[in-house]
Formats: C-alpha cells, structure tokens, sequence
C-alpha cells in the first residue's frame, strides 16, 4: 500500500481518531448509499452496512491481516456490497442495479467468509438472548472453557441438574437456530475451503 491517505485513515481506524474516521466516511458515504439505496435499501441499512465494514476492517487492523491491493476506498466498497448483497439474499430481495461507477477489486474469498462467520455470529447471538437467564448462564459458562463440576459450583447447582439444564438449553438453542429463515440461507453460503 503506497498512498499516504489510506495509511492515514488506517492508523485513524485503528487507533479510533474520531476526526479521521468522520473523513473516512464523508469520503466514502456517497459510494455506499448509492449502491444501497439502488438496490432495496433505505439509510438506517447505510449506516448499518458501513458501521459493520467499518467495524471488519477495524478487526482486520487489529490482527494485523488486512492486505490491500488497491485503495482502501475501494477495498472498502467491495466489503460494503457483500454484506449488503447478502442480507438482501436473506431477506430474498434481488439485487438489480449495478450502475455505480467505481474502480472495483475482486474481495478475497476469505473476506467473504468473514463477512458469512459475522452473519452467523448475529444469528447466534439473537436466539442465545432469547434463552432463560439460567440457561444463559450455563451456556455462558460452558463456552468459556468451564467444567459441569465448575459450572455446578459457580451456579450453585448439583452437578446432575447442571449436566441435564446444559443439554435441555443447547437443545433448545439449536432448534431456535435451525428454525430461523436466516440460518437457513446462511447454509446455502459457501464455506471457505
């Protein structure tokens, strides 16, 4: 990466300088709200769509497994257009205009797997927050590495009850999932090979 802006915006980003970030999105707002709002898409789905870029990108900075090859505005732009494209998949709207102008690069397969794992996270996340807050807790536990008898212990449970409540509540959790129209179309999602 050679241009001196784009490593600016970078360090910006990454070190969350508020006056870099509000450039980043005064430059780049116009491309991704017109590719948004011509295919289905309204301004709450703007701002969502570039916080969760913005947010992506961020991740990748912080790991230190962001490669560019062209501009981060374009880069940037590619990211947007996945992730809208596929929430309009979810919601089984079809994207039909392709008139933005832009000097696009092809997103790296492993970019949209990133952007797939992020919907599936959310998919998650919305049915774990609908369990009790006793099956919460157990599961919290359970996916920090913790053992029934540690479980047991921290909640205060015999060790039999905590055992048959972690089965009933991933039970309950995975046929949530599996009920939810976007975990179905998050199964049709190429996995990274």
């Amino acid at each position: 990466m050679s241009n001196i802006e784009d490593r600016k915006f970078l360090e910006g980003i990454l070190s969350g300088d508020e006056v870099i970030i509000k450039a980043f999105y005064k430059k780049n707002l116009s491309y991704i709200s017109g590719y948004i709002l011509k295919n289905s898409g309204n301004e709450a789905d703007v701002e969502d769509v570039f916080q969760d870029a913005l947010i992506l990108i961020y991740q990748k900075l912080k790991s230190d497994s962001l490669e560019l090859h062209s501009s981060l505005s374009t880069y940037f732009y590619g990211i947007c257009r996945n992730i809208w494209r596929n929430r309009l998949r979810k919601n089984k709207k079809m994207v039909i205009t392709e008139d933005v102008v832009h000097d696009e690069e092809g997103i790296p397969p492993e970019i949209i797997e990133e952007i797939a794992q992020k919907e599936r996270e959310h998919v998650y996340r919305k049915h774990f927050l609908k369990l009790s807050n006793t099956c919460r807790e157990v599961l919290g536990l359970l996916f920090q590495g913790n053992s029934m008898k540690e479980i047991a212990h921290i909640t205060g449970y015999s060790e039999g009850y905590t055992r048959k409540k972690k089965f009933e509540c991933k039970k309950s959790l995975i046929e949530m999932i599996e009920k939810d129209p976007a975990y179905k179309e998050l199964q049709l999602t190429p996995e990274k090979k």
